[in-house]
């Protein structure tokens, strides 16, 4: 089992400006994808891009009560939620949600009318993306972590391969559209990334309670 260690305290000071710069890199490129995202999915009627691009939406929520948290941990060296991250958590559940009854409801309508996407290029082009820039985020925050000797900051190094996942079922729905022309992949891809939602969302709910989660696991304890 691995042991971490924390720094000396001048080092620490340098790493937790690193972690949250990691934590303003986040919320900056999941507003840019959210917006290229659901731009192209409503131009291209491609329901999972637009699934994507608002769960990357939901993600800046989380991401803002990240940095709040490794702003919080970095002066009061607690790891305990605040008021402030604690409603930051509920919204983001409450929006998971949302966006799980949404994509589900829109892929039905979709295979019963079997609607076909226009494209699903920019589909590609952004998973690819996204897959490299979350491989980096999780690379350099699992290292800022360990430095650290943070659990939170780790979780939230897990939660990323949530986001990595993610993109991985945008890219099978849509570079299988393009190699098959079988609509029904868009709409199956949209349920992919719905059940995901649906995941982050009772976890962020249980966060708020006060339970420990961990996002590789996808389970919480009191």
């Amino acid at each position: 089992m691995e042991i971490l260690t924390a720094a000396p305290s001048a080092e620490r000071s340098k790493l937790y400006k690193r972690a949250l710069l990691l934590a303003r890199i986040t919320v900056l490129y999941n507003i840019l994808e959210g917006l290229v995202s659901v731009f192209f999915g409503i131009n291209d009627e491609t329901l999972s891009l637009f699934g994507f691009g608002v769960d990357s939406f939901v993600e800046v929520i989380s991401g803002i009560g990240i940095w709040h948290m490794v702003k919080r941990i970095n002066s009061l060296q607690t790891n305990d939620s605040d008021p402030f991250e604690k409603t930051a958590l509920k919204i983001t559940g409450s929006a998971f949600y949302l966006l799980t009854a949404g994509l589900i409801f829109s892929a039905g309508i979709n295979l019963y009318l079997g609607h076909h996407p226009e494209t699903t290029f920019w589909g590609i082009v952004i998973s690819l993306i996204s897959i490299f820039s979350m491989w980096l985020l999780i690379h350099y925050k699992l290292l800022v972590g360990r430095e650290l000797a943070s659990d939170a900051i780790i979780a939230d190094a897990n939660c990323t391969k949530t986001c990595l996942v993610l993109s991985f079922v945008l890219l099978f729905a849509s570079l299988g559209y393009e190699l098959t022309g079988f609509g029904g992949l868009d709409a199956i891809g949209a349920v992919g990334i719905a059940i995901f939602a649906f995941r982050e969302g009772k976890e962020a709910f249980e966060k708020a309670d006060g339970k420990s989660c961990s996002c590789a696991s996808c389970g919480c304890r009191d």
